[in-house]
Parts: C-alpha cells; structure tokens; sequence
C-alpha cells in the first residue's frame, strides 16, 4: 500500500528547470565576445589602392586617412580638410603617443595631395606613418 501511495505522490510533484544559470552562462558568454572582438578600422572612404609588390601587412594601424580621387581627405568617415590635417594628428598624439597613421590612397588621386597629407602628419610629429597598398 505505501508503494503505491508513493509513486502518487511522485507523478503528481512537478519538476523545474531552473533557466537562470543558463541565462547568466549566455550573459558571461556575450561579455567575453565583446571584449575580445577585434574591430576593423576604416579609412571612411572606399578608394582603389595601388599594388604594390614590396607591401607589407599592418597589424596595427591607430588613424587610418582616406585620400579619393577628388582629393578629399577622409578619417573615420567624417571628411577634414588639409589644413586641420596637423591639428587632427597633435590632438591624436596627444592621447596616443606611439600612434601610427596609414594613409590609404586611390590610385587616381594627386600625388601633391598624398605629400600635403603626409607632410601634415610629419609636421604634426607622427613618426610612424604608412602608405596603403595591395600586394600584389
């Protein structure tokens, strides 16, 4: 008589799952994608870089500036100008003092403007500076 009493018993209790270390193991999960993603960074502008046999790839690039075709000057999306090119690079120094700067620029654009840009960043006393380029 007990036993049957007991398997009663047992088929009316309701079993749980319990969803919270579930959902805190997907939480701690989610903090550790985000803080070990790596983002690319962007020039801001979509340029046709020349090849190049001798290019070498950058692990870590700080400011990457954008130079078109038309000669506009792009960093992080947001068009500047050659003459606060300087004032951009002393404030990025300032923040960043073994920064490096890439400038990736089109196939077609001036060479004046990719000296321009690159005399900016020398004056502004970047010593780290790169020209973009895909090898061939």
């Amino acid at each position: 008589m007990k036993s049957i009493r007991f398997a009663r018993g047992a088929r009316s209790r309701r079993s749980e799952i319990n969803m919270t270390p579930l959902i805190d193991m997907v939480f701690i999960l989610l903090i550790f994608f985000i803080v070990t993603t790596s983002f690319v960074r962007e020039s801001g502008v979509d340029v046709q870089r020349p090849s190049a046999q001798s290019a070498e790839t950058k692990e870590k690039a700080n400011v990457l500036l954008g130079l078109t075709s038309e000669g506009q000057i792009f960093v992080e999306g947001r068009p500047l100008d050659i003459r606060s090119v300087r004032a951009y690079m002393e404030r990025f120094l300032a923040e960043t003092p073994d920064g490096s700067v890439v400038i990736v620029a089109d196939t077609k654009s001036m060479t004046g403007n990719a000296v321009q840009v690159l005399d900016q960043c020398r004056l502004a006393g970047v010593k780290n500076i790169s020209l973009a380029a895909r090898k061939q």
